[in-house]
């Protein structure tokens, strides 16, 4: 990961979970800039800041998020632990992690195994993207593998697993990707969702509004999905 790759990942992450495309400020800059140098892993830095997005959606404010400040705590928080985690790391680092108490219900060679299989099918869909063109759905496609990558090289090397950690890595770039394919299939959502809609549509009077809008964005994504060849990275799909 390159230097300007550092800086551009944790600035597209930092926007899109605001919300608003908004430039960073030259103080979010210097920060991200002391991250780099404290050497916090990429991939640690993004989970900070999904964890921190989450944990303030979860309470909703009247007041926006409007600097990179406000993941400060909870990356370096994130990087303490992936550190502590990295103490005595071993490849036969034992795979009865714990997680709140209760043994992982698959193995850490399960899990791997599962990330690499989403690396190869994005590789894939990357592959046949590029046969006609290289756009900002390629590099996105790109930028997703690399962290898979760190990813199976952090469960490889670490002695205890988190799940939850590692699925909330993941839902990070599963939101990264389907931002990226929405955005790509702009030009075929208008039939999706008439589809879509067909097909709630004997559904649609027993079901709560913001039930039906749930199942209706559900499986719009599910067929964008499809159209482009993105897999699910969820530890929910191992």
């Amino acid at each position: 990961m390159n230097y300007f790759n550092y800086f551009t990942e944790i600035e597209d992450a930092f926007i899109r979970r605001r919300g608003k495309h908004l430039l960073v400020s030259p103080m979010d800059w210097a920060l991200i800039e002391s991250w780099k140098e404290m050497q916090i892993p990429l991939h640690v830095a993004l989970r900070g800041i999904e964890k921190a997005f989450d944990s303030w959606e979860s309470k909703p404010r009247k007041r926006t998020v409007k600097s990179l400040l406000y993941c400060q705590e909870e990356v370096e928080a994130q990087y303490a632990e992936w550190l502590e985690s990295r103490v005595g790391a071993s490849q036969e680092a034992t795979v009865d992690a714990k997680q709140n108490g209760q043994a992982l219900p698959f193995s850490r060679a399960a899990i791997v195994d599962h990330l690499r299989r989403g690396r190869s099918e994005l590789s894939s869909a990357r592959n046949r993207r590029t046969r006609d063109t290289e756009d900002d759905f390629s590099d996105s496609l790109q930028r997703a593998e690399k962290l898979l990558t760190d990813l199976e090289a952090e469960i490889e090397t670490t002695t205890s697993l988190d799940a939850q950690k590692l699925e909330q890595s993941l839902t990070g770039l599963e939101r990264m990707l389907g931002d990226a394919v929405r955005a790509v299939g702009s030009e075929d959502l208008a039939a999706h969702e008439a589809e879509v809609k067909e097909q709630l549509k004997p559904y649609r009077k027993h079901m709560e509004p913001a039930v039906y809008q749930q199942t209706f964005d559900n499986l719009l994504m599910k067929r964008l999905r499809e159209q482009f060849g993105i897999p699910r990275l969820s530890l929910f799909y191992l």
